[in-house]
């Protein structure tokens, strides 16, 4: 299926902060997926450098998330310049930065938590939603479970959907794609790959878990997305550690939103370690071409729009 200039299986790899480093983008652009490449903070000749390195030496397609509501209008400029797909997350639809996008030539994309959402991004003008149900990890935008909201979303608004929350397997993806979903974004299974960005003890954590392991929890607070809605899906054992972190005396604060990466020296147990329903599936650390080739219904391609034309069309309106 023709996508965003080539014919893409059905997977766009979730922001994560460092976790979703150049070298899972480029792994996931390379296995015919969208590799998403999160620049929050940095300054538009920040953003202009790293994505000429990315796509320079990435063969496949790369996107770009900018995730809260202090967004430079001239990252997202230099962005789009750069990417075919600019992704956001964690705030209300701006006409403003997609004007901009499509300016550039670029699609944009709003992940959102609602039909609510869903409506004012596709009035906004977006190509794309992504969908996030409350399975997913990370910060959760929502309270609706992904099947339900999907089909309440795909009802209200004609655009190209994708999916996340809880996704894991093929099974997972042939679900969504069934129930009309034009693909799906998926993180946590991205965690426990060899080329993600993720502290060895994460990446273990996420294989170790079985099912009941999440929760989503105000715990980890202490973040820029928390001062709006401090909502957050992560390992339940993470959890236990910073309470008892507490009891100890040894931390009194909220805990840190920051995840473990391969960098983090201090003990990683009591941090936050993001991981949706899903992470029960997950067995072991793969690349992640054989990922994506395990997650991929034969057949199936990711349907995006060739153009940006900026129109969004609403059903029932």
């Amino acid at each position: 299926m023709e996508g965003l200039g080539g014919t893409l299986v059905p997977i766009q790899q979730a922001p994560m902060g460092a976790v979703s480093g150049v070298r899972l983008v480029r792994a996931v652009a390379a296995a015919g997926g969208i590799g998403t490449l999160p620049v929050n903070g940095l300054a538009s000749a920040q953003v202009a450098a790293v994505l000429d390195e990315v796509t320079t030496r990435a063969s496949g397609d790369v996107a770009v998330n900018f995730t809260g509501d202090a967004i430079d209008i001239d990252a997202v400029a230099a962005a789009a310049e750069r990417v075919r797909l600019v992704d956001f997350f964690w705030a209300e639809p701006v006409p403003a930065l997609i004007e901009i996008v499509h300016f550039a030539g670029a699609l944009a994309s709003w992940q959102v938590g609602s039909v609510r959402e869903a409506e004012a991004a596709a009035d906004a003008g977006c190509d794309v939603l992504c969908v996030q149900g409350i399975e997913a990890g990370g910060h959760v935008r929502g309270t609706t479970a992904l099947l339900p909201l999907l089909e309440q979303v795909l009802h209200r608004v004609r655009l190209p959907v994708l999916a996340a929350g809880g996704i894991s397997d093929a099974p997972d993806v042939a679900a969504v794609v069934a129930a009309g979903a034009s693909g799906v974004r998926i993180g946590t299974r991205f965690v426990a790959t060899v080329e993600s960005g993720a502290h060895p003890a994460y990446k273990q954590a996420v294989v170790d878990a079985d099912e009941g392991s999440t929760v989503v929890t105000d715990a980890f607070a202490d973040c820029p997305l928390c001062r709006s809605s401090p909502r957050a899906h992560v390992l339940r054992n993470a959890v236990a550690a910073l309470e008892a972190s507490a009891r100890r005396g040894t931390n009194s604060r909220p805990g840190s939103g920051r995840p473990p990466t391969e960098e983090t020296a201090e003990p990683v147990d009591a941090m936050a370690m993001y991981a949706g329903e899903g992470v029960s599936r997950i067995t072991h650390v793969q690349t992640a071409a054989n990922v994506i080739g395990s997650l991929t219904p034969t057949g199936t391609g990711l349907r995006l729009p060739d153009g940006s034309t900026g129109s969004a069309a609403r059903s029932g309106s």
